[in-house]
């Protein structure tokens, strides 16, 4: 029987296990350049960091149930444990880029029960009525994770070194691996043991491999300009079709794709996805938008966003309490969406003397739109499924989070790069001898130069080079600011979805995240 002691240990054990692995989702996003430097990369090439975990986590969240119930929940989970805490030390010890991109894709397939099968056991460990309760708890480590990322990344590259990035995982993974060796249990009701279908694991590893490829490289490659994008998009496609066909025919697939035939988890699936969408696409802009052109180190950076985070632990909280009360969870995933929507307003409408404080701002209306989407859309996808669709219910929805985010990076990196050559087309064209303004400008800046010793000729050339600055400045923030408009938009167009769930009952069920989340 377990004391209340170690009931509580084990909450904090699991729940810090999958804020470690979120918090490695973004952690890198500040330090790519220092590793680039220090292992002789170049930066396209140093991106693979961030792409070989995304893939990793996409491949394995959708099969930890099947992995939970077949290897053990206990084991498969410490093993997990352990190869993450492995893969960090070997990341932070890599010698070239390859060996880090190698291990980090091995640190990415053990982070991925981190996540799910942590949000198993605190759901087991809540009674029935307070499992709402669970939730909000739950979703404040889903939060915190992606959002001090950044913070806690900025530090460690400004003040230490970026392989210290990965090194700080291992003496959390080892605590928490004694903890969950003399804590974790296997569930009282245990799973079906079913045959493995390695057909199916295979064709979604090839399958989701070759899409999250595709869509983490195809912007630096130029798309279909480079041959191996096709090849890769032509089997990702092939692939992913054959996987569906597959799942559908046989009796125990690896993922019970039938579960979408649920008119809730396919609408929570589709707005789960958008919430992704913005999700990463913000947490990825607003890093480059404050260092590139507001001139904010890395750790101030990381700073903007902990007013958020500690607002979002409130509205979490909050959430929760709503949701324990009976109210319906279309009711808070609609004010979740009009929060982020008013965010992405905000931000679309930013200039390059924006202060810290603006930016701050402006991100606690995202941290309080995102929190109040984490529990509620989980309730939403899974409230009308049987019992023993939930787990995989709830595992699709997640999946479909990482994809959105996935999407979302790729779809925004050629967005604004195209917006980018239009607003610096635009731009340029007004300087034109014939624009007084532009030419009044540009004799200021010479005269600048000439009062500071340089002649005439080469007074101009830097007049013209800083004019080139300017707009190359102003034509970045015009691409993001539109980059923030797409993605309130996106919001907009799929809020009304929520309208075809709106009669359902106002408490979902609140067992469901007893599964793989």
């Amino acid at each position: 029987m377990m004391t209340p002691l170690h009931r509580k240990l084990l909450i904090f054990t699991v729940i810090l296990a999958a804020i470690m692995e979120l918090i490695d989702i973004s952690i890198v996003n500040v330090a790519l350049s220092h590793m680039s430097g220090n292992l002789g990369a170049t930066l396209e090439d140093t991106s693979w960091v961030i792409t070989a975990y995304a893939i990793a986590n996409v491949i394995i969240i959708p099969i930890t149930s099947f992995l939970s119930a077949n290897l053990g929940r206990r084991n498969y989970y410490i093993g997990s444990v352990i190869l993450f805490t492995f893969c960090s030390f070997m990341c932070g010890h890599s010698s070239n880029i390859w060996m880090l991109v190698f291990f980090r894709f091995f640190q990415g397939i053990g982070g991925g029960a981190l996540l799910s099968i942590s949000q198993v056991v605190v759901f087991e460990l809540f009674p029935k009525d307070k499992q709402s309760t669970a939730g909000a708890l739950f979703g404040a480590g889903i939060f915190i994770g992606p959002t001090i990322g950044p913070t806690l990344g900025g530090y460690i590259t400004e003040n230490y070194d970026w392989p210290w990035i990965f090194l700080i995982n291992v003496p959390i993974g080892i605590l928490v691996m004694i903890s969950c060796y003399f804590l974790l249990r296997e569930p009282s009701v245990k799973p079906e043991v079913t045959k493995v279908d390695w057909t199916g694991i295979a064709l979604l590893a090839i399958g989701i491999g070759a899409l999250q490829t595709v869509l983490e490289r195809g912007e630096v490659e130029d798309w279909f300009e480079t041959r191996y994008i096709i090849v890769l998009t032509v089997i990702a496609v092939s692939t992913l079709l054959f996987f569906i066909y597959w799942e559908l025919s046989i009796d125990k697939p690896v993922v019970n794709l039938r579960v979408l035939k649920s008119k809730s988890l396919s609408i929570a699936a589709i707005l789960t996805f958008v919430t992704g969408f913005g999700m990463f696409i913000s947490i990825y802009i607003t890093p480059v938008v404050a260092q590139r052109l507001l001139s904010f180190s890395p750790y101030q950076t990381g700073l903007l966003l902990l007013p958020g985070a500690l607002f979002a632990l409130l509205a979490l909280k909050t959430c929760g309490t709503l949701l324990q009360k009976g109210v319906s969870p279309v009711i808070i995933i609609a004010a979740g969406f009009l929060l982020f929507i008013y965010f992405n307003w905000r931000m679309s409408g930013m200039t390059l003397n924006t202060s810290a404080s603006d930016v701050a701002t402006s991100l606690i209306f995202r941290a309080l739109g995102m929190a109040l989407l984490t529990v509620p859309l989980t309730m939403l996808a899974v409230s009308s499924l049987d019992d023993k669709d939930v787990g995989q219910g709830a595992a699709l929805n997640n999946m479909m989070r990482q994809l959105g985010g996935s999407f979302g990076v790729s779809i925004i990196n050629t967005y604004v790069a195209h917006r980018f050559s239009a607003h610096r087309n635009e731009l340029t064209s007004n300087i034109t001898p014939y624009n007084v303004i532009a030419m009044d400008r540009i004799n200021g800046y010479i005269k600048y130069f000439q009062s500071k010793g340089f002649a005439y000729n080469e007074a101009k050339l830097k007049a013209l080079k800083l004019t080139e600055n300017i707009i190359m400045r102003q034509s970045s923030l015009l691409s993001y600011r539109d980059a923030f408009f797409l993605v309130g938009l996106f919001f907009v167009v799929t809020l009304p979805l929520l309208l075809f769930v709106m009669n359902k009952s106002k408490k979902a069920k609140t067992n469901m995240i007893i599964s793989d989340h």
